[in-house]
């Protein structure tokens, strides 16, 4: 009798609800970024680079828990489980490689806007350095770095800071901004300082 039931139990195929949920799984575990037309890569071990007509962007995914290779003008992500937190992480591989292209095709801006109400802030941009004067009437001057190949550049109230890696524009964004965070003050009375006000492509 029990052989007749393990016998029935190996000739049931699997119901089409299963076999969706596996195609599912098994599309969620691997995935691929199609290069545009005039986009080029190289994987050199675990570091990803991508050239485009705007300049070059790298990354390093040597800590990531997901493998990444390069295939037939495809950047392919393969998830290491199939657990929720490792598919997440192969999304987020992806996303950055999806960045990485967009940033080679098309290029991130950030857009700052100075503000004062008290002394009015001068903005010079040295070498690797955003040096910010005048700060609250403050005589020495405040500094921030700039990040990797961004540019960054002065237009009257604005500061505008360019790059095609969107980590390195949003971080050079922010050095600047925390620069001139106002300390031991009613941030709703002082609002000196300069702040990112938009965010866009090209």
């Amino acid at each position: 009798m029990s052989s007749q039931i393990k016998a029935r139990s190996k000739d049931k195929s699997k119901t089409p609800v299963e076999s969706r949920k596996k195609s599912n799984i098994e599309e969620r575990l691997v995935l691929e970024n199609e290069l545009p037309e005039g986009v080029t890569a190289r994987l050199d071990e675990n570091l990803l680079t991508i050239k485009g007509p705007l300049g070059e962007c790298r990354k390093d995914f040597s800590k990531i828990k997901a493998q990444v290779s390069y295939k037939e003008n495809k950047v392919i992500v393969q998830s290491l489980g199939k657990k929720k937190f490792d598919i997440s992480v192969s999304n987020t591989v992806r996303s950055i490689v999806r960045n990485m292209i967009k940033g080679v095709t098309e290029g991130f801006t950030y857009k700052l806007k100075m503000v004062f109400a008290h002394f009015p802030i001068s903005v010079k941009v040295k070498d690797k350095n955003v040096i910010i004067e005048n700060f609250y009437g403050e005589r020495s001057p405040r500094i921030a770095k700039i990040v990797g190949d961004c540019k960054v550049k002065v237009e009257g109230d604005d500061v505008i800071v360019k790059g095609v890696s969107l980590e390195d524009v949003g971080q050079t964004a922010a050095n600047i901004e925390q620069t001139t965070k106002v300390k031991k003050k009613d941030q709703r009375v002082f609002l000196d300082g300069i702040y990112v006000y938009e965010k866009q492509k090209g």
